[in-house]
């Protein structure tokens, strides 16, 4: 299936700072509670099921790439704001896409 460039403009994706890790042991596959700083946009929370690679003190401090204007999305008792991109290995892991280098948070994606 095709989009129209106008479909894709839609799609805010900015880069941010992961500022805070949380366990998540309400969620229903494994995953950490997230809090992302995006610069002017603030501060963001995500649910990431990104166990099976990082550890909780690896993250902070680290970039990500993420959808920013998905509306909240409620993940048992967690509300959802922005959705973090990452690749699917073979056995169904996750890694995190982020830049190259440092970059301004709430950076976008273009």
């Amino acid at each position: 299936m095709h989009i129209s460039w106008d479909d894709f403009a839609k799609i805010d994706i900015r880069v941010g700072t992961i500022t805070e890790v949380n366990d998540f042991p309400k969620a229903k596959n494994p995953a950490y509670q997230i809090a992302i700083d995006f610069g002017e946009l603030g501060i963001k929370r995500s649910s990431a099921q990104i166990t099976g690679l990082y550890d909780k003190s690896s993250l902070v401090g680290k970039q990500v790439i993420a959808v920013v204007n998905f509306p909240p999305k409620q993940i048992a008792n967690f509300f959802s704001e922005c959705l973090v991109l990452g690749v699917y290995t073979d056995k169904k892991e996750v890694v995190l896409l982020a830049p190259d280098r440092p970059v301004e948070n709430g950076w976008k994606i273009g």
